[in-house]
């Protein structure tokens, strides 16, 4: 293959990998040609808060030490029950703390690695990993891109924030439940491998990282500051964390700050949208319905700017990762790995993963709009 045809096929990867990165950027500068930018549309503390959180998150897995939790809890476990249980609550929890994203991309291999010792189809679990994930990560504020932008654009109180997730997190964990439940339990023969961490200190040291990046997160501490402590501290332990930071996404989001702020400098663009947000139902659903087709990350930049109804563009925009693979990218991670690594079609996975996002929208859906209309 010569250069230019090796070069058209990784700008063609590249296009394919990072299209919402790409329309951003696109609709943040057609954007300004219709209104100047300014630099106050940037919210500068969403981006620190972002990238703080994915250095300290990209050393515990570097140092591995989520593999390490998670084959200590599944080591000579030989119930496929148990195994379900344990993979899908792992998932559901550690996403709250580590995002979707990494509770994905850390425990669906473990999931993968599971299955061809066991010799057990994947797809159902992973499936099930994929939907915690997604509700699992709607509890805290740190759990996902939108959940943290909420948080910070309408400067949220924790109770405020908490009370809005805790019920819909309550639910979804009962929903997980019922899913396992009825999961045939049978024994399985496989040997669990115990995953050795790289450096116990190193690991504590971004352990109490995570926690000061926490505390910024629910502003007990500057978020300044840690930015400050995480630069100094990675650059004399290990530079190269910096080059493994996900900075498209931060790209992405700066994107969406422009274009959202130069359409809302539109006085016509500014009402029609408002018209459509008239109330917490219609924000609701529109925010549900919208994370289907441009993602809940998009939709929550979009339609904050012309809402005071957090709470329902926060559970529209969570609910809404669910059926669509695009609703969460969370969803495309787990996606691609069981396409490349197991015999499934594409098909076969689409349908179960839109199945079961129906059966947690059936439930989902009328609990939220009990909360959002009488609470």
């Amino acid at each position: 293959m010569d250069s230019k045809s090796l070069n058209k096929k990784k700008l063609k990867e590249f296009c394919k990998k990072e299209a919402i990165l790409i329309i951003a950027v696109i609709l943040a500068i057609i954007t300004s040609f219709i209104s100047p930018p300014k630099l106050s549309y940037i919210n500068f503390e969403v981006l620190i808060l972002l990238f703080n959180l994915m250095v300290v998150i990209t050393a515990l897995k570097e140092f591995k030490f989520l593999d390490y939790i998670g084959t200590r809890l599944l080591h000579k476990d030989k119930s496929s029950r148990r195994i379900y249980f344990i993979m899908i609550m792992l998932t559901f929890f550690s996403s709250m703390l580590i995002t979707d994203d990494v509770a994905l991309i850390t425990f669906v291999p473990l999931s993968l690695i599971l299955s061809k010792k066991a010799n057990f189809n994947p797809v159902k679990l992973i499936v099930f990993q994929t939907i915690a994930a997604i509700l699992g990560c709607a509890l805290t504020p740190m759990g996902s891109s939108q959940n943290l932008y909420i948080f910070t654009h309408f400067n949220l109180t924790n109770g405020q924030f908490f009370s809005a997730t805790l019920p819909m997190t309550i639910i979804a964990f009962l929903f997980l439940l019922v899913l396992i439940f009825f999961q045939k339990d049978r024994t399985l023969d496989v040997v669990i491998e115990e995953v050795h961490v790289t450096s116990q200190k190193l690991i504590f040291s971004y352990l109490v990282l995570f926690l000061i990046v926490v505390g910024s997160v629910f502003h007990v501490i500057n978020f300044q500051l840690a930015f400050c402590l995480i630069i100094i501290i990675t650059f004399f332990v290990d530079k190269k964390l910096f080059l493994k930071v996900d900075y498209s996404l931060l790209i992405t989001f700066t994107g969406f700050f422009i274009f959202i702020g130069n359409i809302s400098a539109i006085p016509a663009v500014k009402t029609l949208i408002s018209s459509l947000l008239v109330n917490k139902v219609h924000t609701y659903f529109i925010a549900l319905g919208l994370s289907q087709v441009i993602s809940n990350v998009p939709t929550t930049l979009l339609l904050a700017s012309f809402t005071h109804n957090y709470k329902a563009l926060l559970l529209g925009v969570n609910a809404g990762g669910l059926f669509s693979l695009i609703g969460s990218m969370a969803s495309i991670i787990s996606y691609k790995f069981v396409i490349a690594q197991t015999n499934t079609s594409s098909l076969t996975y689409v349908k179960t993963f839109a199945l079961y996002s129906i059966l947690g929208l059936i439930i989902l859906i009328p609990s939220a709009y009990v909360l959002i209309t009488c609470f």
